[in-house]
């Protein structure tokens, strides 16, 4: 399913660019992806289409840039409405856009604390990133997926964040599944899925890829 030209602006690694190729995946939805150089030499097309952050992804529709992957998601569940995303029910589409908002503002910072920690990880770290996923893991119950039976809004959202939490265990020196059971879980049931298990990148090549960024900051 098309309405016209789409092209996404992107980094391999980034978890924030695999929301919107996970979404687009979801919805059918063909494309052209053009992998950018972030250290090394931004696209004139990408300074162009996100003046303000500069950053990836950067959704082009029909030429038309779209910036900030929350905001992507939502615009391509808007605008292919099948399968939807999000509920139709106005209050649970509130209270996952609030789920949405709590995993943009802890998840990725908490991982970021413990792979950018010099020597060993403090356990104040550990403990922010394992207390926020049982919060997590609060918000998703008994049931499957975040939305309840049926992959949703919440799980594009949070599933790409976790290519990076192999690298994470590595760092803090211990397992996922040990500390949040249920959240492994529904990891995993994600990855049982076609447009989950094809699209996130190889836990090992991102652990690789954050070794780098730690040497390039100068980090030991």
């Amino acid at each position: 399913m098309s309405k016209g030209e789409v092209v996404l602006l992107n980094c391999w690694a980034s978890p924030f660019c695999l929301r919107a190729k996970i979404a687009l995946a979801e919805k059918g939805v063909e494309y052209e992806a053009r992998a950018e150089n972030l250290f090394w030499g931004k696209s004139d097309l990408l300074l162009k289409s996100s003046p303000i952050y500069k950053k990836v992804p950067v959704l082009l529709h029909d030429g038309k840039p779209l910036c900030e992957s929350t905001i992507i998601v939502n615009y391509i569940d808007e605008t292919w409405p099948s399968p939807p995303l999000l509920p139709s029910c106005a209050y649970e589409r509130a209270k996952a856009r609030f789920w949405a908002d709590f995993i943009d503002k802890k998840v990725f910072d908490a991982v970021c604390n413990i792979w950018k920690s010099k020597g060993e990880v403090p356990e104040t770290a550990k403990n922010e990133f394992i207390e926020i996923l049982k919060q997590l893991e609060g918000a998703l119950g008994e049931k499957d997926f975040f939305g309840g039976d049926s992959f949703g809004f919440v799980d594009v959202i949070a599933i790409p964040l976790t290519s990076w939490f192999y690298a994470v265990e590595k760092f803090g020196g211990f397992k996922l599944e040990n500390e949040c059971p249920k959240f492994s879980a529904w990891m995993n049931k994600c990855m049982q899925r076609d447009t989950i298990a094809r699209i996130l990148p190889d836990p090992e090549k991102v652990y690789e890829f954050v070794i780098m960024l730690r040497n390039m900051f100068g980090i030991e």
